[in-house]
């Protein structure tokens, strides 16, 4: 479960551009503030889509941080609900910091305003590396690391399982997924099974069918085209127009651009989309303990 590096720029390099968005002295929303920084900070557009975890534009969270540092620091000030100026102060240092503000500087400008961290007998993130991160970044980076050692685990287990119980985890979590409910899917499984797996029954009659063909291989054993033809085959057989491949492996190159052309609808699911899937969905997992985070109700003040 690992995502590219994020081409967002780190908060502190956005204070600079912040500053410059307000020089002129007029009162700007924080969504026209945002959208000049990005200008003046080079931000492309496919940069500002980047989410977090929680959905949350990592561009706009990382705003959020520039923003609330620098009113801080009082270099900045919220004259009402969402809308911010610049401050003497402010215009003084944009003079001050004119080639940006870098890590060093950021953490001597900034650090004396923020709150004393609580101690804790074992800190698991040194503060040199932390201390300038967006706290929910640091959370959710902690929280993906556990989630894929949980999906190295999950994979494994699946992989060692028997072909039984693999058949019937896929069934349980396009259920999940809400592909019709547990009472109208099944596994099909054994040696009549025509080529099929499980099929789930989307509507009460049974007009809507998806079938599932489950391949419990190992790591470095493709599923190659021949075996998604066969699929293919196999549900045209049963007059079926869709399918899901699942594998605890990968597909082949031609397997997939086979899947891509053919008429019937066929998604693949190889092994790592498959267990972020069962950990997203909660299926052969269990949440062990959950985090709650607060924020200022600005509607509280108002």
């Amino acid at each position: 479960m690992t995502s590219a590096a994020s081409t967002v720029p780190a908060w502190p390099s956005l204070v600079l551009p912040t500053l410059r968005a307000l020089a002129d002295g007029q009162a700007r929303g924080v969504r026209e503030v945002y959208d000049m920084v990005a200008e003046l900070a080079e931000v492309d557009a496919e940069a500002r889509m980047e989410t977090l975890k929680s959905e949350q534009r990592r561009f706009e969270n990382r705003m959020g941080w520039a923003l609330s540092n620098a009113a801080k620091a009082q270099w900045v000030e919220r004259i009402e609900r969402g809308r911010y100026s610049i401050t003497e102060a402010g215009k003084a240092a944009m003079i001050q910091y004119s080639d940006g503000i870098d890590t060093r500087q950021a953490r001597r400008i900034f650090a004396p305003l923020w709150p004393e961290p609580r101690k804790t007998p074992k800190a698991d993130i040194a503060p040199e590396a932390s201390e300038l991160s967006d706290p929910i970044e640091v959370i959710e980076d902690a929280l993906a690391r556990i989630d894929a050692a949980v999906a190295k685990d999950l994979l494994q287990r699946l992989r060692s399982s028997h072909p039984d119980f693999f058949e019937q985890a896929v069934v349980d979590l396009l259920v999940k997924m809400g592909y019709g409910n547990a009472e109208r899917s099944r596994r099909i499984g054994g040696s009549h099974d025509g080529g099929v797996d499980g099929l789930i029954d989307q509507d009460p009659l049974g007009l809507d069918q998806v079938y599932i063909q489950a391949k419990r291989y190992r790591d470095g054993n493709t599923v190659g085209r021949e075996a998604i033809q066969a699929f293919v085959g196999a549900l045209h057989g049963l007059g079926a127009t869709r399918g899901v491949f699942l594998t605890t492996s990968s597909f082949s190159p031609a397997a997939r651009d086979y899947a891509s052309k053919v008429p019937t609808r066929l998604i693949l699911i190889d092994g790592e989309k498959l267990v972020n899937l069962m950990i997203t969905h909660r299926v052969g997992v269990q949440e062990k303990r959950t985090f709650t985070t607060v924020e200022l109700d600005e509607d509280y003040f108002e």
